[in-house]
């Protein structure tokens, strides 16, 4: 007896939900369906009154073959028509199954997670900036060519950004430093064929790469003018509070060449001996004193050579989270449709490296 509804051990139709409630998802929007239905009536109203020097005979077949080509083409270069990664969540499978065929790899998830929309979230702009360093450097050649292509389309959306708003330049020229250099490495090692796709398409981006960088290099921060209440108005005592919120070194030397003052207030070494203990644990500073020459531990000097051996405490605003109960993978306020008795339990947050340990088989 042949077997004529889907396959039982496919994933099953893709479902969205909606105010009304949860709703399939169609394969094709209605207005595409009418506007194709419009190129049909046309091709076969100019096959029936085409003039008599046409002798070219178009059978029903060949109208049906051509619209279905336009269909896909729509597909292809209308990324508002596509249903098929409205949800912005991604379930993480390891091996084949009876219900499932194949596994979740890096790009498919890459492409699923929406993260071109989550660097226009001041939150999650340094968690995506991390995430494609750290592609950047181990994991670029495990990128299907649709998941390259939206690699570099997110990164160039984020070098735009940073030239607009001129935010966190520095973390982006270091992204570009490590993704240059990856390249050159693998470009020369075209010959082991570790790269999907044409060499020349990758020397192109090599060269835009590169392009970035110097755009970057020339950026001009613009000075603001506001004739209210500046940085340099607060008293001192709240200066050195909002020193001591950065968990980061950079930030506080920058932020140290404001003025005078700030800089008086960066130099501070319990301001620098706090953030090695946040950072580092005891036995891993005590392994590594620096004395300056009054005797004393220089913790400025300690806090930037202990990063060199040991990694620091990453923070972010807003983080991709995984649900242990459905093996799902998801943004915190989009959600996912856990099935739970209290999914607040089963959540988990994802660091960078831990979205690329999620996919190494």
């Amino acid at each position: 007896m042949p077997f004529l509804g889907q396959d039982w051990r496919s994933p099953g139709w893709r479902w969205v939900k909606t105010e009304d409630g949860w709703k399939r998802c169609e394969p094709f929007s209605p207005a595409l369906e009418d506007g194709n239905n419009q190129l049909n009536d046309i091709s076969h109203a100019v096959i029936l009154n085409g003039d008599d020097e046409d002798e070219e005979i178009y059978s029903t077949e060949d109208c049906e073959f051509a619209a279905k080509k336009r269909k896909k083409d729509h597909f292809r270069n209308n990324a508002d028509s596509q249903c098929f990664y409205r949800e912005k969540w991604i379930y993480v499978h390891k091996e084949s199954t009876k219900e499932r065929h194949g596994y979740c790899t890096l790009g498919e998830a890459f492409n699923r997670l929406d993260f071109s929309s989550a660097i226009q979230d001041i939150r999650r702009f340094n968690y995506v900036v991390k995430l494609l360093q750290l592609i950047a450097k181990s994991q670029l050649t495990s990128l299907s060519g649709a998941a390259q292509k939206n690699y570099f389309n997110i990164l160039d959306k984020i070098v735009r950004k940073v030239m607009e708003d001129q935010y966190n330049p520095r973390l982006i020229k270091d992204l570009l430093q490590d993704l240059s250099s990856t390249l050159c490495i693998l470009i020369r090692g075209v010959g082991k064929s570790v790269l999907v796709g044409n060499i020349n398409i990758w020397i192109c981006r090599l060269e835009t790469i590169l392009l970035w960088q110097q755009q970057l290099k020339n950026l001009q921060m613009n000075k603001q003018v506001n004739n209210g209440l500046t940085l340099s108005d607060l008293p001192l005592h709240m200066l050195n509070n909002i020193l001591y919120r950065f968990s980061d070194g950079w930030d506080i030397i920058t932020l140290g060449q404001v003025t005078p003052t700030l800089y008086m207030l960066s130099e501070d070494r319990q301001l620098w001996k706090k953030l090695c203990q946040y950072h580092f644990a005891e036995k891993q500073f005590c392994r590594h004193l620096i004395p300056s020459e009054k005797g004393h531990i220089d913790w400025k000097l300690m806090y930037f050579a202990l990063q060199k051996y040991y990694p620091i405490k990453e923070q972010y605003g807003d983080t991709l989270h995984f649900c242990r109960h459905c093996s799902i993978l998801f943004w915190k306020d989009t959600g996912h449709p856990c099935t739970a008795s209290d999914p607040n339990t089963c959540l988990m947050p994802v660091s960078p490296q831990h979205f690329i340990d999620l996919f190494k088989f």
